[in-house]
């Protein structure tokens, strides 16, 4: 399998993407590392040679500042539009990177193109919740989006967790303010009503914010200013919640104490928390696999991230997805 890396997109670009990408190349997962040949070449230099590692020349870069569209028309030797292009050329098979959303977004559209029939693609994230892991979709790809673009959300979500997370008849529940049919705004209720008639997916009505960490619902479906505002407000709550038990646990020496034994089960939950054991979020819509990565990815976050393009590459739910748009 085939992965275009983009190694100057995020934070701590290119040092900890080079150092992600040497720990993932092996016979089953050749990288292209795409960026400046120079610069790449001597990041790689502090590790052995790897005969699974190519790196794909790109000079310029899209900082999270520009339009990504513009960037995206106009930087066409950028590495993150350079990755998109080995993808929607067939010499990848999945893109990755922790560069710019926005242009990430715009270069899988522009260069390895939507699903026929899909009218806009969405960010797919992993969310924790008392059930283990869920769906929240969409998470930032769209800030409005209409009663047809959440319906097809629902059905993109609800195929990527049977065939990706093999879960049968997941349920799909939309995000408003109230559990009643009637609540919500008016695109919700358009919605809602789709999502009803839909017997593609298993509908099980409105979910309230309360809800969403319950984890009673396999796919949560909302426009993405909600999933980007749920998303961020979820990141720092955890975060909060960690160092205020951090703080409780040793403002005394006797707690401390207790602190240390419990501290296994305290790593253990925060593991299951961590963001950089999932490397990545699925970019739904997308004929072929576009992995949006944290921009603070470091080296662990990208093996994690390569791992799962590998996997859902495997699971070919884009196949499936395109399937039943036509159906």
């Amino acid at each position: 399998m085939k992965i275009a890396l983009d190694a100057f997109g995020g934070d701590y670009a290119p040092y900890e993407i080079v150092k992600g990408a040497v720990q993932s190349a092996n016979q089953d997962t050749f990288i292209y590392l795409v960026g400046d040949r120079d610069i790449l070449q001597k990041e790689l230099q502090h590790y052995a040679p790897n005969p699974y590692i190519e790196i794909v020349h790109a000079p310029d870069t899209i900082s999270m500042e520009e339009d990504p569209a513009r960037a995206v028309r106009h930087k066409n030797g950028s590495s993150m539009v350079v990755a998109a292009k080995l993808v929607g050329e067939k010499k990848a098979d999945a893109l990755v990177s922790a560069g710019s959303t926005g242009a990430q977004l715009a270069a899988s559209i522009f260069h390895i193109g939507r699903i026929k029939g899909i009218k806009r693609p969405a960010i797919c994230i992993y969310y924790p919740t008392l059930q283990g892991m869920k769906l929240l979709v969409d998470a930032g790809a769209n800030p409005m989006a209409d009663a047809e673009q959440l319906n097809q959300f629902a059905i993109m979500g609800s195929i990527y967790a049977q065939e990706v997370l093999h879960i049968d008849s997941p349920r799909v529940g939309l995000i408003s303010n109230g559990s009643e049919d009637k609540k919500g705004t008016d695109t919700n209720k358009e919605a809602f009503l789709l999502l009803k008639d839909d017997n593609r997916i298993h509908f099980i009505g409105n979910i309230e914010g309360k809800d969403i960490p319950m984890g009673e619902t396999d796919v949560m479906i909302c426009d993405g200013f909600t999933g980007n505002v749920i998303l961020k407000l979820s990141e720092g709550l955890s975060k909060t919640i960690f160092s205020m038990i951090k703080d409780s646990l040793t403002s005394t020496w006797y707690r401390k104490i207790g602190a240390m034994l419990i501290r296994s089960g305290f790593l253990e939950l925060k593991k299951r928390l961590d963001s950089t054991e999932y490397g990545g979020a699925p970019l739904l819509g997308i004929d072929g696999i576009s992995i949006i990565c944290h921009g603070s990815s470091n080296a662990k976050a990208v093996v994690s991230a390569i791992r799962a393009a590998r996997y859902e590459v495997d699971a070919h739910y884009v196949d499936v997805i395109r399937k039943q748009m036509k159906g």
